[in-house]
């Protein structure tokens, strides 16, 4: 009986390997061939910075640290004399991060994205928290579109 049943399986198992014999090929030898990820994918987190001129977007205004529900960003901030914040440095723990793209939804300048990137496996966890140089220089080739800020339109006094 035992003999039959392993029979059946061989045979089973060659129609199917053959039923697929001619077609193409949809698997991806991983180190030679990557798969590019669309747009909309959810990447490791990255800092833009204005093409021309190469300064970061980020107006240092916490939103994305509030928007983030595992606390993966910390950003300290530092306030010259008129009162105008500054960054002085941003943090990313990607051991934290879930990738849900809050952060980058809550931005309104245009100064975090979720890159199509998913190549930083490491094998010391420090070498994951990402500083404000690395997280710049990884989001030096994302494409952008700055938003465009509508200035409020006043309405005329009746009268």
């Amino acid at each position: 009986m035992k003999l039959f049943s392993g029979i059946y399986n061989l045979v089973l198992g060659l129609f199917t390997a053959g039923k697929h014999l001619g077609r193409h090929a949809i698997t991806i030898q991983y180190p030679t061939e990557k798969w590019t990820m669309p747009e909309r994918s959810r990447g490791i987190v990255v800092l833009l910075s204005d093409k021309e001129t190469g300064e970061l977007n980020c107006t240092a205004c916490l939103l994305c640290v509030r928007a983030c529900p595992t606390a993966a960003i910390n950003i300290e901030v530092e306030k010259d004399e008129k009162g105008k914040r500054h960054l002085k440095e941003f943090t990313v723990d990607n051991t934290l991060c879930c990738y849900c793209g809050l952060c980058e939804e809550a931005c309104n300048f245009a100064a975090i994205k979720m890159a199509t990137k998913y190549e930083f496996s490491t094998f010391d966890k420090k070498d994951l928290i990402w500083r404000k140089d690395k997280l710049q220089e990884m989001g030096r080739d994302v494409p952008y579109e700055k938003p465009e800020r509508k200035k409020p339109e006043l309405k005329a006094a009746a009268g």
